[in-house]
């Protein structure tokens, strides 16, 4: 019973903390997603000047452990940029904080994997399409604009639902560089109380929290935009 009472004392300050976990998550999201499509379009489409260094990005991102690319950027870039001209423009405020490393680091594991999901999904678009698409005299970033990337990503929304509830969960990595996230946090409540279970276990159950709802939001979208798919209802009369 104590356990408990002490778990629950201990949910206020993660909650507090949580904003800057859901921040790191949905930088990664947004910017992996971006960068992930430009690579997997580079992959698919580029020529081999261009393909091949989008490949070994790949190759290099999801061959590698997280927590090592997380180190590399945060003590590597953090050793280089003060000695350059970065110390003294107006960027080194925000290079100072180990928040946008961790955002670096994270949008960039993140493309890795998103590119090669949705690279996969680029090539399941039926060639009858794009055939036709050419044949009515569409160019191919049109037809790459309006047929191709709106049907792999589609295709491929299942999986990069389930990449976002990984990435939310890595971000806890980001405590290993002074980031209050809310594994951070709990990191902190455990030195402070001498407790070690309690605080993991708070922490546990806001990650599987915001786990669910997550799930539930992805799972209306992937509805919304799957209609097409979805056998028709038989009418009743």
């Amino acid at each position: 019973m104590e356990s408990l009472v002490h778990v629950v004392t201990f949910l206020p300050p993660l909650i507090a903390a949580m904003p800057l976990t859901l921040f790191l998550t949905v930088t990664g999201v947004v910017f992996g997603l971006l960068m992930g499509t430009a690579t997997a379009v580079a992959m698919v489409y580029g020529r081999r000047a261009v393909a091949w260094p989008a490949k070994a990005f790949t190759f290099a991102f999801r061959g590698t452990p997280l927590l090592v690319q997380l180190y590399l950027i945060y003590y590597g870039l953090g050793q280089v940029l003060p000695g350059t001209f970065i110390r003294h423009s107006f960027l080194w405020p925000y290079l100072r904080d180990g928040l946008w490393y961790a955002v670096f680091a994270l949008t960039l594991n993140q493309a890795a994997y998103n590119a090669e999901v949705i690279r996969g999904a680029i090539l399941a678009v039926p060639k009858g399409q794009i055939e036709a698409a050419i044949s009515v005299g569409m160019r191919p970033f049109t037809i790459l604009r309006r047929i191709t990337l709106p049907q792999a990503l589609r295709l491929c929304l299942p999986v990069l639902t389930s990449d976002v509830i990984i990435l939310l969960k890595s971000t806890s990595l980001a405590s290993t560089i002074t980031i209050m996230e809310m594994m951070g946090t709990a990191r902190m409540l455990q030195r402070q109380s001498l407790l070690i279970f309690e605080p993991l276990i708070a922490a546990g159950l806001l990650y599987f929290a915001v786990v669910v709802v997550l799930t539930r939001v992805m799972a209306v979208v992937e509805r919304r935009l799957t209609l097409y798919r979805q056998p028709a209802r038989p009418q009743q009369g």
